[in-house]
């Protein structure tokens, strides 16, 4: 389950990507990250969720934390596993088709 704040900084995230499409558009000569950075980048948030979800389950473990933040770390981590494994479906998907394309 998704929360708002998830989707307000899934929303904010691809405004910033936008923006910087835009740019290149109107002429500017802007050097994005490639396509390998933005992996790597992704990845890491992924992992960074991760820890933090980790580390708040632990927390609670030990009596230090609320259940509701252990729930809402667990739940951003979902959603941005979630993410991760659709846009690498959408990867593969997308390389099988070139693939099948005759050349």
């Amino acid at each position: 389950m998704a929360t708002p704040t998830v989707a307000a900084n899934a929303y904010a995230n691809l405004a910033k990507l936008m923006e910087r499409g835009g740019a290149e558009k109107a002429g500017q000569a802007v050097a994005g990250p490639s396509f390998s950075a933005l992996l790597k980048d992704s990845v890491g948030s992924v992992l960074e969720a991760g820890k933090k979800s980790d580390a708040q389950t632990m927390a609670m473990a030990s009596g230090k934390a609320n259940v509701m933040d252990v729930v809402t770390a667990v739940a951003d981590t979902d959603v941005a596993v979630s993410t991760l494994v659709s846009v690498r479906d959408r990867v593969i998907q997308a390389y099988e088709d070139i693939m099948k394309m005759p050349i």
